[in-house]
């Protein structure tokens, strides 16, 4: 009964992001209520049966205490919070996040379920792009909503395009780490080498240059994590089919910005989808020769020689490319209007955002309310009233300057609590289960990017995945473990 509940919980944890991505990402308070529920159901279940119900490393207690103290502080600042209905918005989706890293860290302690996150979390971000793809690729047949703003963009499921970039890129890091780990099955290997394409395709048909810069982060990190010859095969293999794929979508103005009639869309949709198939194709053969190589020559998939440079590399890309992302985010001053006159790639170049106008308004709320911050949801408050335009603005669009100006000092020791206590987790979850943790690592890597210059953190079916990632490197830096079949609750 034991190893069931810990099995159930794991599969609710893995599954549930992708369910929720169909449902607005989680944005809206209805989904998320019903996932905070479940979320919490299991970390019932788990108290009452799981041998570990909370983490038994410091590490993992850091991390989980700097979670809480953003949740606990989140629902205490409801009594100055100016709008009521956004602060409890904020408060459910802290309790949610804080349900889920608890179940996560305990559930995935079971080798079984930490082996099944890496797979079934990717598969989940291969089904949301893929969804969002065959909407472009078979127009007539699958038809999607499209919203104004989007102006072509990949935004289905989660309706929200730089956070369908941001999954597609963690789903892309995680496929990559499958392809390249020879304990994992061929067929598996193979078929993550396979699904770096249509992610690939979904990072470039988002335009958001903060996947594209967190995705090519993340497979840096990874290479650190885990400096093999196999892996550096896999990122090669899984560079070229992204990149081949980003391509062919990119060659057709009607998939890449939804422009034209109806039946040239449907034409060119489908010369793009055999384009596609050929593209994955090619990476599932190469990643099959690949494995015939390491089968044959085991050393093939042995350490990098230059193994013990690249944390120091993967470090300095980390710093750069904050700091470029940061800058970048700076410059954009763009407007609506602007961007409609941008098609395909030279979106890239554009800016649909006035991230330079949000973070400064939020900087001057910190300063005015540094201790306690404005309350949580309150910066949309303080928008209006310091907006330089009539634009309105509901987020950050940055995790970091979020907790400052709504929560403040309180804010900012929890998420430095979290990263902290993660960051020690995943560095020791390394030295004691290496095969399981490099993806875990890099994708939560991605995901921390792409958070700092955007708002994934409202959106549950992106910020999730970090979540359980995170719980599954407090589990392996704990040490993950069979757990007999037969054990009593």
């Amino acid at each position: 009964m034991r190893r069931g509940v810990l099995l159930t919980a794991a599969a609710v944890l893995l599954v549930g992001p992708t369910v929720l991505a169909f449902f607005s990402g989680g944005y809206f308070d209805g989904p998320r209520f019903v996932a905070t529920i479940v979320v919490w159901a299991l970390v019932l279940g788990l108290a009452l049966t799981a041998p570990r119900p909370l983490p038994e490393s410091a590490a993992g207690r850091v991390a989980l205490a700097g979670l809480a103290l953003i949740a606990a502080w989140t629902s205490a600042s409801l009594s100055w919070a100016p709008l009521s209905e956004p602060a409890t918005d904020s408060s459910v989706r802290l309790l949610l996040y804080l349900g889920a890293l608890v179940a996560a860290a305990s559930a995935l302690h079971d080798r079984t379920a930490l082996r099944a996150a890496e797979p079934a979390l990717a598969l989940g971000a291969v089904v949301v792009i893929g969804y969002g793809l065959a909407g472009r690729l078979l127009p007539e047949l699958i038809q999607l909503d499209q919203s104004v703003r989007a102006l072509g963009r990949l935004e289905q499921p989660i309706t929200y395009w730089n956070a369908e970039g941001a999954l597609a890129a963690i789903g892309l890091v995680l496929c990559t780490r499958l392809a390249g780990t020879p304990s994992r099955p061929v067929a598996v290997r193979v078929l993550a080498a396979a699904g770096c394409a249509p992610l690939g395709m979904g990072i470039y048909l988002s335009y958001s240059r903060g996947a594209i810069a967190a995705a090519l982060v993340g497979l840096i990190v990874l290479l650190a994590a885990a400096p093999s010859s196999a892996q550096l095969r896999a990122a090669g293999i899984a560079t070229v089919a992204a990149l081949g794929a980003a391509l062919a979508g990119g060659v057709f103005e009607t998939v890449a910005s939804l422009d034209g009639s109806v039946s040239e869309r449907q034409s060119d949709g489908v010369i793009v989808l055999v384009l596609l198939l050929v593209v994955m194709s090619a990476a599932a053969l190469a990643a099959m020769h690949a494995c015939r190589l390491e089968r044959r020559t085991p050393a093939r998939a042995g350490r990098l020689a230059i193994a013990n440079r690249l944390p120091a590399v993967a470090a300095l890309c980390v710093a750069l490319g904050l700091a470029g992302l940061v800058v970048t985010g700076l410059s954009e001053q763009g407007t609506a209007d602007e961007l409609s006159k941008r098609t395909g790639i030279s979106r890239l170049s554009s800016a649909d955002s006035r991230r330079y106008d949000y973070w400064r308004v939020a900087l001057d709320s910190f300063a005015d309310h540094p201790l306690r911050g404005i309350g949580s949801g309150g910066f949309r408050v303080e928008w209006v009233r310091e907006r330089p335009v009539r634009e309105s603005a509901l987020e950050t669009h940055s995790l970091p300057l979020e907790m400052a100006a709504e929560l403040g000092l309180v804010g900012l020791l929890g998420l430095g609590l979290l990263v902290v206590g993660v960051g020690l987790a995943g560095r020791r979850a390394l030295r004691r289960n290496p095969e399981l943790a490099p993806g875990a690592c890099a994708a939560v890597a991605v995901w921390g990017l792409h958070a700092t210059i955007d708002w994934d953190w409202q959106l549950p079916a992106v910020t999730l995945p970090a979540i359980v990632l995170a719980g599954a490197l407090i589990a392996a830096s704990e040490g993950a473990s069979e757990i007999p079949t037969g054990s009593a609750a």
